[in-house]
């Protein structure tokens, strides 16, 4: 075989290589760009809308901390939480309780604290933090029956979690949203806790009470409704929030450490 001829082959060996490795090239970035759009397009269409509409979702994962206060029949709770670990603190005149990360716990010495601890540390923030904690990971979404109230339709989003997720894992939620301006306006929700049972009672609030803090569409307040099945009736409480603060900073890890004299209710 002649040299040129060699050479010939040798080139043409080559030229096949680099089309095939071009090939599996373009192939893995196709699936990495598939993986991408999945990951980007997780949420319902209707979801990423309600999130634009309350000031972002990638904005709100700037935020690093959040803290409000609740109004009580004669006092203030403030609550403080971090938005990436989810551990939190409540603080009251006459008792205290958080999440350290690891184990709930509860300093009340003259036995004010009227509750369950382990239920109550984090109920609240997670109606606050409405629409935002439906992004969390573990949560399916579906379709759901549009909500009806006084000749209003609102279009909603079901969601449920993955087994395993969070303490009631077997609770539902349902978020309805104005047709026109995409603001969250209603939240079904339904309690398992403890129960270890599925439940079709489901609870109605109603978010049309908003305040913009650091540009993030906030409740002011939130009212719940007496309810049969879908029917909404009458407004029958409102909770209020006020000193509401975002920050793009992590409290110290100290900060939710229990006080030496507390004691835990659900430790690891």
């Amino acid at each position: 075989m002649s040299y040129k001829l060699k050479s010939f082959l040798v080139f043409l060996i080559f030229l096949n290589s680099c089309k095939e490795h071009s090939a599996e090239k373009v192939s893995s970035l196709q699936q990495e760009k598939s993986v991408t759009s999945l990951k980007e397009n997780r949420y319902p269409a209707s979801l990423e809308k309600v999130f634009h509409a309350h000031g972002g979702l990638n904005s709100w994962k700037g935020f690093k901390t959040l803290e409000y206060s609740i109004s009580k029949d004669d006092y203030n709770e403030k609550h403080t939480v971090s938005l990436s670990s989810r551990k939190d603190i409540i603080k009251a005149p006459d008792y205290s309780l958080g999440f350290d990360g690891e184990n709930v716990w509860k300093l009340d010495v003259l036995g004010n604290f009227k509750g369950d601890a382990v239920f109550y540390h984090n109920l609240f923030f997670y109606f606050y933090a409405m629409p935002f904690v439906l992004a969390d990971e573990g949560i399916t979404y579906a379709e759901t029956p549009n909500l009806e109230f006084k000749g209003v339709s609102y279009p909603g989003v079901k969601i449920s979690y993955d087994v395993g997720v969070g303490t009631s894992f077997k609770d539902n939620y349902y978020l309805h949203y104005h047709p026109e301006t995409y603001k969250m306006e209603w939240l079904g929700y339904t309690v398992t806790y403890r129960s270890g049972e599925t439940s079709n009672n489901i609870k109605w609030i109603r978010y049309n009470d908003w305040q913009s803090v650091e540009k993030m569409i906030l409740p002011k307040s939130i009212t719940w409704y007496s309810y049969e099945g879908r029917e909404i009736q009458e407004a029958k409480k409102t909770m209020l929030f006020s000193d509401v603060k975002l920050y793009k900073e992590e409290f110290l890890i100290d900060f939710f450490v229990a006080p030496k004299e507390a004691i835990y209710v659900m430790k690891k």
